[in-house]
């Protein structure tokens, strides 16, 4: 049976390795799909607070890229995945955080976007347990469509939106730098 596997991976050069990708303590696949769109993680990294991981993050698109700014403003299906690594995070410290990141984005301005941005936290009012998934999905047919645990908990439309969104974790003032570096794959 290993002569078969062997020869098996010889003539059809299967890679029967990298389906998946060990960061922080999380599995993250190396493809997503949704609907007819499929993305392929991009970078990880992890999102650290006070020297302790907090969630590993990846970002998942069509066509690799390192560059963070033509990412944001990119009307192409992409998706971040989540993965929840620490007991400390909770629903009220997830709203805080990306309250803050939308901030940040957004250099502090906001008004535009408050209505999605309001409805973006609400998907974060539900209890968050460690293990917990989040994937945030721009689809240009769709917008931005969250998901938790594979559920979907609703859409946003709007691309200013999108590319705030996906700026808190890839514009200059990013949530972790380390894990933009990461999700860039440049680490």
């Amino acid at each position: 049976m290993k002569k078969l596997l062997v020869l098996l991976v010889a003539v059809f050069g299967l890679n029967l390795t990298s389906a998946q990708t060990e960061i922080g303590g999380a599995t993250l696949p190396q493809t997503l799909e949704y609907g007819s769109e499929e993305m392929t993680l991009n970078g990880a990294g992890v999102r650290e607070k006070f020297w302790m991981d907090m969630y590993a993050g990846g970002l998942y698109l069509k066509n690799k890229s390192g560059n963070a700014s033509e990412i944001m403003n990119e009307d192409e299906a992409m998706a971040i995945r989540l993965h929840i690594v620490s007991k400390m995070i909770t629903s009220d410290r997830m709203i805080d955080a990306v309250t803050e990141g939308f901030e940040s984005s957004t250099g502090g301005n906001t008004a535009p976007i408050s209505a999605e941005i309001k409805k973006f936290i609400s998907f974060f009012k539900e209890e968050i347990n460690k293990e917990d998934v989040f994937d945030i999905v721009y689809l240009p047919s769709r917008g931005s469509v969250i998901y938790k645990n594979g559920k979907e908990s609703g859409s946003i439309e709007g691309m200013e939106f999108k590319k705030a969104l996906f700026g808190i974790w890839l514009s200059n003032e990013p949530a972790d730098d380390d894990l933009k570096e990461g999700m860039l794959g440049k680490q």
